[in-house]
């Protein structure tokens, strides 16, 4: 898995993100390569540096605006003669943590990204389709992270070229409001809901970029390799036809997080209504969904309620907990990879681990539960951690620093050890 991370990292390509209004057909630029959809043509960019064409920002569902913000999403309805641009990123989806720093973010956000290599337009090739991660709050396809460009050219250089897809999703409250009023309405989940309609999109359009829609593998990290293992176990593991393997990466359909029911996001969802001046009607989502964006991004901007929204059992899409479902066959039999990427948890190590003590504190203040380790199990853990005679363990590994590196400030000379810890830690929350 680590060779496949750092291949995403490769910043290959990376165009800007730009806002999407709405442009007037006209023909396409003379050398710039055009894809036919049901509903029209684009034209997207070519690099000749990679060989590679770039279809970038092409919508797959109505704007999630007005009556539908916090809707299941709505398939595209309008046609066109000519060819609208599809030559920049469009904004990130609203989220709410580190991964939106330095991405535009907009309510209008359901676009997705095709990138192919370049003279293969007629060779219907296979498509791989990432879903980002994030926790389900935060991330977009626009991440220079997982701009797809490595992936493409890797494939063509070991001459087995496909062209690969990354599709946005609502994040947070946009997409994971829940309450009595969202279940009602069979709101819910629509976050996951604009996964499923971009993959249907895909089957529709891709063989206008040059792909098979028969041979599509979905693939993600994180969140969205637990959105991957979604949709294997979707409306109790019906098979749609919309993809033919699975690529998980630190996920599965067995989720890392409580998928709580309506009991517990219903007090969250009062306390929004109320902050949001909805509370006197009848009808709370027709008023949350006249409030200007700024007015509802200010409030859902706050702690209090733009944490902890995930994807949860509604009896539809999510059927039932992914467990059951595993343990009698209820999910759609197609190969899969499943593992979980190398050194994932350096991201969660606490820094400034300077001595044993150090150690010992994070390791009963970090605990599910908040309450202290059996001191037998923390002695157990120092022995483990901190045996300096056998330092292959330690992450980064001396392959990555070139020897067995004590290091300093910030860090502190047993970091190494605190952070194969809670790699070990990451590795354990997100199989169990």
């Amino acid at each position: 898995m680590q060779s496949l991370v750092l291949g995403l990292a490769s910043l290959a390509f990376v165009a800007s993100a730009a806002p999407h209004v709405s442009l007037a057909p006209r023909q396409a630029p003379v050398g710039a390569p055009v894809a036919t959809t049901k509903n029209g043509s684009y034209f997207g960019v070519h690099n000749s540096n990679y060989s590679q064409d770039f279809f970038l920002g092409v919508p797959f569902a109505q704007p999630p605006l007005d009556q539908l913000r916090f809707a299941n999403p709505a398939s595209l309805n309008n046609s066109w003669s000519g060819s609208l641009p599809a030559t920049n990123y469009a904004f990130e989806c609203f989220g709410y943590g580190g991964d939106q720093i330095g991405y535009q973010q907009s309510e209008d956000c359901l676009y997705l990204n095709v990138v192919r290599p370049s003279g293969y337009e007629n060779a219907s090739l296979p498509i791989a389709v990432w879903i980002h991660g994030g926790g389900f709050y935060q991330g977009g396809t626009a991440d220079r992270r997982y701009n797809l460009s490595f992936i493409v050219e890797n494939s063509v250089e070991i001459g087995k070229p496909i062209m690969a897809a990354s599709i946005a999703y609502r994040l947070g409250p946009f997409g994971f409001l829940s309450g009595n009023d969202v279940v009602a309405a069979g709101q819910t989940n629509v976050g996951l809901k604009d996964q499923r309609l971009a993959l249907h999109w895909i089957q529709e359009n891709i063989a206008g970029f040059g792909g098979d829609p028969t041979k599509v593998a979905i693939w993600g990290e994180s969140a969205g390799a637990a959105s991957v293992g979604l949709h294997l176990t979707a409306f109790n593991g019906r098979d749609d036809g919309l993809f033919r393997a699975g690529i998980m990466e630190s996920g599965n359909p067995v989720q890392y997080y409580a998928e709580n029911g309506t009991e517990f996001y219903q007090p969250r969802y009062a306390a929004l209504v109320k902050a949001a001046g909805c509370s006197y009607g009848t009808d709370t989502l027709t008023c949350l969904r006249q409030l200007p964006v700024f007015v509802l991004n200010n409030i859902l901007n706050t702690t209090a309620f733009n944490a902890n929204w995930k994807p949860t059992v509604d009896g539809d899409i999510i059927a039932r907990y992914g467990s059951e479902q595993l343990a009698d066959g209820s999910f759609v039999h197609v190969p899969i990879i499943s593992g979980a990427n190398s050194d994932e948890g350096v991201s969660f190590s606490p820094k400034g681990i300077n001595t044993t003590s150090d150690l010992e504190y994070y390791l009963n203040t970090t605990t599910t539960n908040q309450q202290a380790l059996p001191q037998a199990l923390v002695d157990e853990l120092l022995a483990v951690y901190l045996n300096g005679s056998n330092p292959d363990y330690l992450i980064p590994s001396m392959q990555s620093l070139g020897g067995n590196v004590t290091l300093g400030a910030p860090y502190g000379a047993y970091w190494r050890s605190s952070t194969a810890y809670f790699v070990s830690r990451r590795v354990y929350q997100k199989s169990s």
